[in-house]
């Protein structure tokens, strides 16, 4: 029995994610994520990697709480974050995030920076060492005296005086995040921490959401939530650069996001990523952008477009230690490569082929670049780069993930729209599928939208279903990134349209296959993909089942309940002036036209698409009396991540898929 046949080996499999290159270019660390020792939930530790790819990984840390967010200072001392407790301390603290030190030269880790509310994120400055720090603060009053007030009292409400008050699927309050410079820890003292902070604030009635360090130390690039005046209960994001000097404002426009700020490791540039705010009609779109600081944190007066708008999806940005040079994650046709780009005159060299790759580092001596690749046919593995040369397969390195075989082959799909338009998708075929013995098809939707199939997933993983007899396709129907503007502009706000046509014309292209049974097709999807899935039942009998995981069903109800309102709002219009809009592309109109038998999953601590969207879905099916099932997961959020109700997940939907297409007996699944 192979990996992909046993779900408890699936889930058991060491994942890893993120990497830190130390100073001198001779230690890679990443996180891994493994199962606990009762199997019931994941736990996170260090390891390091062996930049040359000859040494078998080792492990650095152990605890119970884990590790991660892996560091390096510029003496080659190891950051991390961690909830365990300090064994020295006089009232050691449980379940608050510190910051903790690994010392390069040998010993023990040890806390170097704690707060009262805990450390929620940290930078440290290539050069000075220079901490930034993430810490909650309370709107009003002393962090450690609110907290320990707060549980003195048994208290947990929040009072919120500006939209939203949840982000993904936990609460957001009673503080809000704030950022702090600290000095860093004195290397004749063995004990030291991280000095007194200086604060760093953007504002009180602004948010923080996110933030970069000069190499030097002196400048912090700050994005700044601020209200946006056109809808009092929206926020856009601002780029600021705070220095001793005080604070210049990078980016702040209307319709606009300036965000993801770096330094290039010179300190010569800072850049950023502008996003362009959807409406109806017309896409999101990024736009990669450099200012100089050569006079100072100023700048010289003028900023550029590395990469213009509407060329590609940026991803990740990583500045080259030598030269006006950054390298820079983008999506493209189901892939995710690696592009060199020049800051001065916008030459880009594509570095990598095939796969998609994160969590770019790239040695401080400029000879190599370090990430993970991954496909839909391969999970996340370290590899190492040339810094220069195009079209290149990496150098793969000695991970910890071990997976067996794939079973079966991957191949792509392509079709043509009515309007002309390519089409191009990912097929999953199980071994042993041929004319003779074709196998039954799954159509799996992405979410997003704006995504695109072209990385492994542990949770929406494929090879799952084809270990079972399943083909399945992947399609990257419109509202798909990798492809250009004109491929996310005709759906924005419309996404019940092209988007359905894009899917049945890929479905009949991979049926069209001898290898593919056209008897046996069911469809499933997540979050929009689960809005799609919702949609195409009310539009066709084509599928003999149909799965919906954390769905859309009511466009209206969703965007005035979903955690990030403000971003839908501006895709659709306000639903008061748009009724028509939301009338039409809202998926419970056609309740009545649905047939297909469909399976309902919802976690209640979802907040991106609420539980009263499943809730409502289940009612409305049930009233119309349609053969339907839920199955309900009261302490999972928007992807169902703990280790057992993941494998509940298939179980159930390989049950309820084999009796509605295979018209084996229905079996209930254990344990529900």
């Amino acid at each position: 029995m192979s990996t992909f046949d046993d779900l408890d080996a699936f889930v058991a499999t060491r994942r890893c994610a993120g990497l830190a290159l130390s100073p001198d270019g001779t230690r890679l660390v990443t996180t891994v994520s493994e199962l606990s020792a009762d199997g019931k939930k994941y736990g996170t530790s260090l390891w390091e990697l062996d930049p040359d790819g000859e040494r078998a990984p080792r492990r650095l840390t152990r605890s119970s709480t884990g590790e991660s967010s892996a560091t390096f200072t510029p003496d080659g001392d190891l950051l991390f974050t961690s909830r365990r407790a300090d064994p020295i301390a006089e009232k050691p603290t449980e379940d608050r995030t510190a910051l903790w030190l690994l010392p390069a030269r040998g010993g023990e880790a040890r806390p170097v920076a704690e707060r009262p509310g805990g450390v929620s994120g940290f930078a440290v400055a290539r050069d000075s060492g220079t901490l930034a720090l993430v810490t909650p603060r309370p709107v009003e009053g002393d962090a450690a005296e609110q907290v320990e007030a707060r549980e003195t009292a048994g208290v947990a409400a929040r009072l919120h005086t500006h939209f939203p008050v949840r982000f993904w699927d936990h609460d957001l309050g009673p503080g809000r995040a704030h950022l702090q410079r600290c000095a860093p820890p004195d290397p004749a003292d063995p004990d030291a921490g991280y000095g007194e902070p200086e604060h760093v604030a953007p504002g009180a009635d602004h948010r923080f959401g996110g933030s970069a360090i000069s190499p030097d130390g002196r400048t912090v690039a700050v994005v700044a939530e601020v209200p946006d005046p056109a809808d009092p209960a929206s926020w856009r994001r601002r780029l600021e650069l705070h220095t001793e000097d005080g604070r210049v404002v990078v980016g702040d426009e209307p319709g606009a996001d300036h965000e993801a700020p770096t330094f290039t490791p010179d300190g010569r540039w800072l850049l950023w990523v502008r996003e362009r705010h959807p409406r109806p009609g017309r896409g999101m779109a990024h736009t990669l952008k450099a200012r100089p600081l050569d006079d100072g944190a100023s700048g010289s007066g003028y900023e550029r477009d590395v990469l213009p708008e509407e060329a590609v999806q940026v991803r990740g940005v990583t500045g080259a230690p030598g030269g006006d040079v950054v390298y820079v994650v983008v999506d493209e046709a189901g892939h995710g490569p690696v592009l060199r780009v020049s800051i001065t005159d916008g030459t880009v060299t594509r570095l990598t082929r095939s796969g998609a790759y994160t969590d770019v580092v790239a040695a401080q001596d400029g000879s190599a670049l370090y990430a993970l690749r991954s496909g839909v046919d391969a999970p996340p593995a370290p590899v190492r780069l040339d810094p220069e040369a195009a079209d290149q397969e990496p150098t793969a390195l000695r991970g910890v993930t071990q997976l067996d075989p794939l079973p079966g082959t991957l191949a792509e799909v392509h079709a043509t729209a009515a309007d002309g338009t390519a089409l191009r998708s990912w097929l999953v075929l199980p071994g042993g599928a041929s004319a003779a013995s074709p196998a039954p098809l799954v159509l799996w939707i992405h979410g997003g939208p704006l995504s695109s199939w072209n990385a492994w997933s542990w949770r929406w993983n494929p090879w799952l279903m084809a270990a079972r007899g399943w083909a399945v396709l992947l399609p990257d129907p419109r509202l798909s990134t990798g492809y250009g503007q004109e491929f996310l502009d005709p759906a924005t706000g419309a996404w019940g349209e092209l988007p359905y046509t894009d899917l049945m014309t890929a479905t009949e292209a991979a049926l069209a296959r001898e290898d593919v049974d056209a008897t046996r097709v069911a469809a499933m999807g997540g979050s929009f993909g689960g809005y799609m899935a919702n949609w195409m039942a009310g539009h066709t009998d084509r599928f003999a089942a149909i799965v919906t995981h954390a769905s859309i069903w009511h466009l209206d109800g969703f965007v005035g309940t979903t955690d990030a309102s403000f971003h839908w709002r501006r895709e659709w219009g306000d639903p008061l002036d748009e009724r028509e809009r939301y009338d039409a592309h809202s998926p419970h109109r056609h309740v009545r036209s649905i047939a297909t038998p469909m399976l309902v999953i919802h976690g209640d601590k979802d907040y991106r698409v609420p539980i009263s969207e499943g809730l409502r879905l289940w009612y409305d099916l049930q009233r119309s009396g349609v053969e339907s099932q839920f199955l309900y997961f009261p302490d999972e959020n928007h992807w169902v991540l703990q280790p057992g109700d993941a494998k509940l997940w298939y179980r159930t939907v390989w049950a309820f898929l084999d009796h509605h297409v295979l018209h084996r007996p229905w079996e209930r699944p254990a344990l529900v």
